[in-house]
């Protein structure tokens, strides 16, 4: 018990001591999340000369000079002028903590610069637009201006010039971290294996990346981004992880609930972070906010908004998954405490992704779209890797019948994050909109590979073949589907008509009473309830007259043609009976 909270006491330094910053807040999280009788033990002298302590070659001597370079180099990379934070440890190559200070530094500065070029870049063609707009209202041709060639040309020199020093600069930082891992990989620490891994995920190389943070996390478990990066590394499937050599830690249990959640896996996710909640993490807000998000996933939208709600209660100026919170509230129609959730957003911070999220899911459930999807933009401006705005804005571009769109949003959302199940339903409903059936299908085929539990994901597929006339493929979906707990009741509708059409008149018999029985119990009307009172009055006329009758009889409550066709059986029935009793021998 007291070695996990040395552990994470001494993450929180080693984290903070090379910028990994949530890293640091996520150890900090865990640590004051642990159980009272925990915290409240003091650490003995022993214990605290351990946290303090560090490796010969991790870090430099108080009092060296490369100590005072790595101090002065520490508070510009807080600053965030990492060129400088570089330059001042140029010459620091003994120790392995200014070495990694150094290159996380130089890979910050190159991907500064390349963020800057993005939007550099994007202002420029909305420049490029806005003229060549005035230019066609104006009827005026300026193409032939020196000035503006001359300028042009000074700027496409310029990009491409930057965009190879970046270039090279980053294939020498690569090259020097490929070479020191294949000639000193066992003197390389957990984080310079992790930073090595950041590099080869850029390259592309995510096996070899894979297999750098297996070894970061044996050599230095408390790093949480180590993990967060290997759950992204690792496939589709729980069967990999059962495959990796991962060390026998704490830090795994955590990984596997993460990793499970990000499956949707939720239910095995649940039963990890409950573990761990009960024996050490008793207070972890992380652990409170994930079970919250567990929940939403299973569409526990009760359970997981009291959820949220203790958590807005310990921590009444979170923002950090609040808006899986203002989903569920827009989900259950809850106006007023969603505006209440605004406001209190916007008082918080009214410039971050969160609270853009939650005034742009305030905005939808007003059915003004428009409105919702400028703040699902701003929150992209924020932050361009916001895959829960991507997804949303997807939706709402969906609403207004943008489909053009939604498209290009779901498969931002999809770059992102392969894994989430949303962007794929979503492109599959814009190509059910532009009547692309099998492309349809293909999309909502990987929703279902993704969440195989739920209902509406094997629905939308049923769907797409009962349009191209796979009726068989279709039974098997909606049969998927009921067998989930279809809470729409939209398979077993459906099951009852296709049964109907390729008449196995038994199997729809049972889905249609089963339809029936359902619609009874919720005091649902409808035309629904019509088809399954003819089709069984029908279906029962020659083996269950009596049956047969009583559907006839619900028939009549109704106007139309149905009605008319329910006297119609009744009068055969009875004629039935007449003669039946007529043809009986005299006793």
């Amino acid at each position: 018990m007291s070695q996990i909270k040395i552990e994470l006491i001494k993450s929180i330094y080693d984290l903070n001591a090379r910028g990994l910053l949530l890293s640091s807040k996520w150890s900090s999280e865990q640590l004051n999340g642990l159980s009272p009788t925990i915290l409240s033990t003091p650490l003995t002298n022993e214990e605290q000369l351990s946290i303090l302590s560090q490796p010969s070659i991790s870090s430099p001597p108080i009092g060296s000079n490369e100590y005072y370079k790595y101090i002065l180099a520490k508070n510009y990379f807080d600053l965030k002028e990492y060129r400088r934070c570089s330059d001042v440890l140029i010459d620091c190559n003994k120790y392995q903590l200014p070495i990694f200070l150094r290159s996380y530094a130089t890979y910050l500065a190159i991907e500064k610069r390349r963020e800057e070029d993005i939007i550099e870049q994007q202002a420029q063609q909305q420049q490029q637009q806005q003229l060549q707009q005035q230019l066609q209202a104006q009827q005026e041709s300026q193409q032939n201006d020196p000035k503006n060639d001359n300028n042009n040309n000074k700027t496409d020199q310029q990009q491409p010039q930057q965009k190879i020093e970046q270039c090279q600069e980053f294939k020498q930082l690569f090259q020097f971290y490929k070479k020191l891992y294949i000639e000193n990989k066992k003197d390389m620490d957990g984080f310079l294996l992790y930073f090595y891994s950041i590099l080869l995920k850029k390259q592309r190389d995510f096996t070899m990346a894979r297999k750098v943070l297996i070894e970061s996390v044996h050599k230095y478990p408390c790093n949480w981004s180590a993990w967060s990066d290997l759950s992204s590394l690792c496939s589709d499937s729980a069967d990999i992880i059962m495959q990796l050599s991962l060390p026998d830690h704490f830090m795994k249990d955590f990984f596997l609930a993460h990793f499970k959640l990000e499956l949707q896996q939720n239910n095995e996710s649940l039963v990890i972070y409950q573990q761990l909640s009960r024996t050490l993490f008793t207070q972890s807000t992380y652990i409170l906010a994930q079970t919250a998000i567990g929940n939403y996933n299973l569409r526990a939208y009760d359970i997981g908004e009291e959820l949220f709600e203790r958590l807005i209660e310990l921590e009444p100026n979170r923002l950090e998954n609040i808006d899986i919170y203002s989903n569920i509230l827009y989900v259950r129609d809850k106006k007023a405490a969603l505006s209440m959730l605004a406001h209190k957003a916007m008082k918080i911070e009214k410039y971050c992704p969160e609270t853009c999220c939650i005034i742009g899911n305030y905005y939808s459930l007003k059915l003004e779209h428009d409105k919702a999807i400028l703040y699902f933009q701003r929150a992209l401006k924020l932050n361009d890797r916001y895959l829960s705005a991507w997804t949303l804005i997807g939706h709402e571009f969906l609403e207004i019948k943008n489909v053009s769109a939604a498209i290009n949003a779901y498969r931002k959302a999809v770059d992102i994050n392969p894994r989430d199940y949303r962007a794929w339903y979503g492109l599959g409903q814009t190509y059910q909109l532009l009547k692309l059936p099998l492309y349809s299908l293909y999309y909502f085929k990987k929703a279902t590979t993704l969440r195989p539990y739920d209902p509406r994901m094997w629905c939308a597929a049923g769907g797409c073949y009962e349009f191209i006339e796979r009726i068989p493929e279709a039974i098997k979906c909606y049969e998927r589907a009921e067998e989930n707990y279809d809470r729409e009741r939209v398979a077993i509708n459906k099951l009852a008509k296709l049964y109907q059409e390729i008449q196995n008149n038994e199997k729809a018999a049972f889905y249609y009473k089963k339809n029936l029985y359902y619609c009874d119990q919720e005091k649902i009307d409808g035309q629904e309830i019509i088809d399954a009172l003819l089709f069984l009055a029908n279906f029962y006329k020659n083996q269950n007259q009596t049956q047969s009758e009583q559907y006839c009889l619900r028939l009549l409550d109704y106007a139309g043609p149905e009605k008319e066709e329910a006297k119609s059986i009744l009068r055969e029935i009875h004629s039935k009976s007449k003669l039946s009793s007529k043809s009986k021998p005299p006793k």
